[in-house]
């Protein structure tokens, strides 16, 4: 049984289903879409936000750190690279995700820094860092026509 299966809807609706829970995801009116749901650049920015804040929490209650909440802030964007040597052309463009992490809690500043080290090691933030290989099964439903 996959972890998670997204079945094309009406339009651009997407429902996904993760375990026993289910979730839409859709693309903006001005896109195309209904605005059913948040877009697939959405749902990665709330994959990372979520494993970094449950990151956070985790290790915090293991060191019986006053950590009363985390919010994670993030932005997506298409930039060009620094070393860019040619920035007129289409792929010269990279992803960028933009995360902003505030604690709250009765932290002193080497437990924000260690924080802070510790969010780069949450689980999607490493995978996203190592990069990404997706082998693809393509199918017609049902076997051959």
């Amino acid at each position: 049984m996959p972890n998670v299966v997204v079945r094309s809807q009406e339009g651009l609706r997407q429902e996904i289903t993760a375990g026993r829970h289910r979730l839409v995801s859709d693309e903006p009116s001005g896109a195309g879409g209904s605005d059913a749901g948040p877009d697939p650049y959405a749902l990665l920015l709330a994959a990372l936000g979520a494993c970094t804040s449950m990151t956070l929490r985790l290790y915090a209650q293991r060191k019986g750190w006053p950590l009363e909440e985390v919010t994670v802030e993030l932005d997506h964007a298409k930039v060009h690279a620094r070393d860019c040597a040619d920035c007129q052309e289409p792929t010269a463009l990279i992803d960028r995700i933009e995360r902003r992490i505030r604690l709250r809690g009765r932290l002193d500043a080497t437990q924000v820094a260690r924080l802070a080290e510790i969010a780069r090691r949450c689980p999607v933030h490493k995978t996203l860092m190592a990069g990404v290989r997706v082998a693809d099964d393509v199918s017609l439903a049902g076997g051959p026509a």
